[in-house]
């Protein structure tokens, strides 16, 4: 006999089909491809609207039933179990965003994903630059206290300055699935009716509804701003080849760097590098 929790897991890892996600074209998405399995979707997407732009317009998604070799920030392998996760990429094309500007594509695809996730009733934040964490009862790790990546972003620009938007989303995985300790699933986050289909509907809906205010000139840094789990944390940032910035995290600059005070008083601005949270 089925237990509800069993049940529910097997709800979540039902194949992702086109037909189930059919309703989000038009309207939501201009453009959707569901493919049974793909190493990695960015790298698919970034091949296929460098070889035909015009056949990946503005808010065109590819999602993967399977990703086998997904990629991270700095070249992080990401693997996830068959039908554990919701692995999709989506190109935008902002009209009246300036090349400039793109730092602030992984914010505002965060800013969308968290806003996604709390629809469904999960407890989201987002982690500077490019995660989405949610508070755990369970031990503290280091760099991560009692957060729990839950989600992975990564952006990328193609010839044409096309932004293709990785999101990558723990569904259901066991903890023993899980890659790295401070890593989690919705499940093992105690997240109840779980459902990839609904999650991908809410996400491509957030997304659509903050990319139109990005392009229409909105300045969303307060908003991006109150889900920042960062904020306001004692942290050290470990900076591409330069000395780890410490100090405590207050604001994020209008190109979307992170704001960090210094013992001494001093605010430095942090433009990409991994945050760890500092105890004492």
């Amino acid at each position: 006999m089925s237990t509800p929790g069993a049940d529910a897991a097997a709800a979540s890892r039902r194949p992702l089909t086109e037909a189930a996600l059919a309703s989000l074209v038009p309207g939501t998405l201009s453009r959707l491809v569901v493919v049974p399995s793909s190493p990695s979707t960015n790298s698919r997407l970034l091949e296929a609207a460098a070889r035909e732009p015009g056949e990946w317009p503005h808010l065109s998604a590819l999602v993967a039933d399977h990703q086998t070799a997904g990629r991270g920030r700095a070249g992080r392998a990401w693997v996830t179990p068959q039908g554990a996760a919701l692995t999709a990429s989506f190109v935008l094309r902002p009209a009246h965003v300036a090349r400039v500007d793109y730092g602030w594509a992984p914010l505002v695809v965060g800013l969308a994903t968290v806003r996604a996730l709390r629809t469904l009733g999960v407890g989201a934040w987002l982690k500077w630059p490019n995660d989405v964490v949610v508070e755990s009862g369970a031990r503290e790790i280091a760099g991560w206290g009692r957060w729990r990546k839950a989600v992975g972003i990564l952006c990328e620009t193609t010839a044409d300055d096309a932004i293709v938007a990785g999101i990558g989303i723990n569904v259901s995985q066991a903890p023993a699935e899980l890659p790295v300790p401070h890593a989690a699933s919705l499940a093992s986050l105690g997240a109840t009716g779980l459902d990839r289909v609904a999650l991908m509907r809410a996400l491509a809906a957030e997304l659509r509804g903050a990319v139109a205010l990005w392009d229409a000139g909105a300045d969303l840094r307060a908003e991006v701003e109150r889900v920042t789990a960062t904020l306001g944390w004692d942290v050290a940032v470990d900076v591409p080849g330069g000395v780890p910035v410490a100090g405590r995290a207050v604001a994020l600059s209008p190109a979307g760097a992170l704001v960090v005070r210094t013992a001494g008083g001093e605010d430095r601005i942090v433009h990409a590098g991994d945050v760890r949270v500092r105890r004492g």
